[in-house]
């Protein structure tokens, strides 16, 4: 069992090992800001002038609706998160974490089905043999680690627990906390199964990270039958020198998603619906 002083230096030592990767994370934010600004258009990230794809005829039922919000954790959306160096440029940015806020709060006053599909590993978890460039990085900096998959010892305030404001949104007793997804999609948990029991299909898709878990539950829901329009400014990624990954997930979610909203167009849309 740890004790509090050695549950801090083991944050100290999560914020450690990634130092490199917060200094490069850190030099490709402000790359990327240099050639946005160079652009004509100003925005990397600006709707295209002319798109060539048809546009969104998505229309909410909320009795068949549900806001899904996946990793709304510490580690991913707050300075005190161990990826923050990455990240941080991206989430502020696009205001992620006061627009997912808004969404729990528009949801809850339509009384809409909502679901957190969280990220978390376990000391077994670190046995895998064989993993993927991420999945390296997650185990070797402690990303969203808790001591045990039936204990919450440690979990309170630690890089895994869910982000204080959102706390009475998801702790209101009708919130679904789903088991935890263990890669980046959702065939890994029950959040389909959970979904589909309150016969809901269609998705409001928002959280954390772009072209990871947020892309990856887009896709695994497209493949289940759902409808789903995921908030654009609802979510951020990491910028790396491999790349900004907000902008590849921006890109698919163009090609894929029923709708891309802002997180504006999606309350108005909750608000609107019937």
């Amino acid at each position: 069992m740890c004790n509090d002083h050695d549950f801090n230096n083991n944050k100290v030592n999560r914020r450690a090992a990634i130092t490199g990767s917060i200094a490069a994370g850190a030099a490709a934010a402000a790359s990327v800001a240099a050639s946005g600004a160079a652009n004509a258009a100003d925005d990397p990230y600006a709707e295209p002038a002319k798109p060539a794809l048809p546009p969104s005829d998505m229309k909410l039922d909320l009795k068949r609706t549900a806001l899904v919000v996946t990793d709304p954790q510490i580690d991913f959306l707050s300075p005190e998160g161990v990826t923050w160096g990455v990240v941080g440029a991206s989430v502020k940015h696009h205001n992620t974490v006061a627009n997912i806020e808004t969404l729990f709060r528009a949801a809850k006053a339509r009384d809409l089905t909502v679901a957190v599909s969280p990220h978390y590993y376990y000391p077994t978890d670190h046995g895998w043999r064989f993993e993927g460039a991420l999945e390296k990085l997650m185990h070797k900096i402690g990303m969203f680690d808790r001591k045990g998959s039936l204990t919450t010892e440690g979990f309170e305030n630690s890089g895994a627990d869910f982000m204080p404001q959102y706390k009475p949104y998801i702790f209101d007793g009708k919130t679904i906390v789903t088991s935890p997804h263990k890669l980046y999609g959702n065939e890994s948990n029950d959040l389909a199964l959970q979904l589909r029991k309150h016969k809901v299909d269609q998705i409001i898709l928002s959280g954390m990270s772009a072209n990871l878990c947020t892309e990856s539950h887009l896709r695994e829901l497209l493949e289940q039958g759902f409808e789903v329009a995921v908030v654009k400014d609802a979510t951020a990624a990491a910028m790396l020198p491999e790349g900004d990954g907000y902008l590849a997930a921006l890109t698919n979610f163009r090609y894929m998603a029923n709708a891309v909203w802002s997180t504006e167009e999606a309350v108005k849309h909750i608000q609107d619906a019937a």
